[in-house]
This record gives C-alpha cells, structure tokens and sequence, in this order.
C-alpha cells in the first residue's frame, strides 16, 4: 500500500481534510491567529478548537486546495468565487481563484475546484500544479503584466483550464490577471499563459516553448 496522501482531521462541526499532492507549504494556514493548525502538534489540525467560522475562513486561504472542509452542522460547503482571478507570483506560480475546471484534475482534488496553484517554470513533477521545483530551479520573473486584454462583459461563471500538449496552459472563461505588484492588469474570456519558464512575455505564451523543446511529462 502506498504512502497516504489526504490526511482527514475530523471535527464535532466540520472535517478538514489535507492533500500532501498539492501543498507547497505557503503556510497561510500554520501562520493564522488561532489553533486550528499548530505546527509539532499531534494532530498538526483540531477542528474542535476553534470555531466553524474560523475552520472555514483559515481553509480557504490556502492558495494552492490542498486544504478544503466538509461541514457537518448543517452550514454550506465552499462554493466558487463570483469573480476568477489569476495572479502572478512573484518567481512563482499562478494562482488561480474562482470556478475553476481544471483538466487532469483527479476527482480526490475537491480543492482546486475553488484554488489552484499552477506551474509556470516549466520544472513541476506534478504538472499542472506547482511542486515548488521553481525554488531549485532558480525561476526567475518578477510577475509584471504588460497587456491589458480585451475586457469581460461579465464576471464569473466556469473558467476552463486546458493543458496544450507540450505547451501553454489554455483558459477560457471570464477572468483577470493581477501583477504580483497586487494590480488588476488584464481582463478577458480567453488567453494562452507560459508553463515552460521561457517566454518573452510572461505570464503569456510566446511559443518559446517549441524552440526550447519543452515536454509536459
């Protein structure tokens, strides 16, 4: 049998399960003002000690779905964003927010349903999503976002995340772009984004990724 890799903590009022898959130890929640997560702890979460309110509000932090909650008090389960978002880390990965359908999702990742951290050094061993292989790998872009799209009529509804083969990550819905300087660069319903690392014009593909031989697997 193999390592597990989703950890469940249960609770009176809400379960918090954790998918060792996708965490890149950013840390949101270890670092939240209360004891849900205490690090050497045994168990690291206790969902008993603080409230629904803060398993729910510390959960959704987490930028990357390796953390999502089941309620068992009769409250709501997470639900999509009325807004996609993308933003660009600083010499790290996107970060993607909101209605998200992921392809090559496994049906166990609920969480990137919601959140998303995607690779964009082209170096992860678990592509789509980040591993952090861009920290040994010395992925460099500072997260600026030259364009300034086409705009959206609305905001909301699915945003489909499609992986070209040996290429850029495909979106297509309504969403924006933020700089990592925190600003609202682009908004548009379709675009092609570097997961190579070497464009031109990051965060968007610019074909680097046939010059460079880039391979997915």
């Amino acid at each position: 049998m193999g390592k597990q890799k989703i950890h469940n903590f249960p609770g009176n009022a809400a379960d918090v399960h954790w998918d060792e898959r996708l965490c890149i130890h950013i840390a949101e929640c270890g670092r939240a003002a209360n004891d849900l997560f205490v690090g050497g702890r045994k168990p690291w979460c206790e969902p008993d000690a603080v409230s629904v309110d803060d398993v729910v509000d510390v959960v959704k932090r987490c930028p990357s779905g390796a953390l999502w909650y089941t309620r068992k008090d009769g409250g709501s389960n997470e639900t999509a964003h009325s807004e996609n978002i993308v933003t660009v880390v600083h010499n790290g990965p996107l970060f993607l927010h909101g209605d998200l359908q992921i392809d090559g999702a496994a049906d166990d990742m609920p969480g990137v349903r919601f959140r998303a951290a995607l690779c964009r050094c082209g170096h992860s061993k678990n592509k789509p999503f980040c591993d952090n292989s861009h920290e040994a790998a010395g992925f460099k872009d500072y997260g600026a976002v030259g364009d300034a799209g086409e705009g959206v009529e609305f905001t909301g509804g699915p945003l489909e995340v499609k992986s070209a083969p040996d290429g850029p990550l495909l979106l297509s819905g309504n969403f924006t772009i933020v700089a990592s300087s925190g600003r609202r660069a682009w908004t548009g319903t379709r675009s092609a984004l570097c997961r190579c690392g070497h464009s031109k014009n990051k965060p968007f593909c610019d074909g680097a990724h046939l010059k460079a031989g880039f391979k997915a697997a």
